[in-house]
């Protein structure tokens, strides 16, 4: 995961780019947005077939999600990994004491 961030790093504008942060929360909507529209075309036009969906494009769209998810933790100086091994073991904690299921963040 640092890995990848630190490659995509390459293509980043400067973290002292004028509203550098709120442009990369947008592009993470807007990305994250593309993905629903898509998933929103499959419902309404192909009765919910999910097993239609084209997996090249969602890699794609899902890469330029990752790209923002990482630029954004760069920019509060967080490793991707950490964000990583953080969640896995957030989840864990939730699966061991059996609440996956359920609202809110901190069950």
């Amino acid at each position: 995961m640092n890995a990848y961030q630190q490659a995509a790093l390459r293509t980043a504008a400067s973290k002292d780019k004028h509203n550098e942060v709120f442009q990369l929360l947008l592009g993470l909507v807007g990305e994250t947005g593309e993905i629903a529209e898509k998933a929103k075309k499959i419902v309404r036009d192909q009765d919910s077939d999910f097993s239609r969906w084209d997996t090249e494009d969602l890699t794609k769209e899902l890469g330029d999600v990752l790209w923002y998810l990482a630029m954004i933790a760069d920019y509060f100086d967080v490793p991707l990994e950490t964000v990583a091994q953080r969640n896995i073991a957030k989840l864990a904690d939730r699966q061991q004491r059996a609440v996956l299921g359920g609202s809110g963040d901190n069950r």
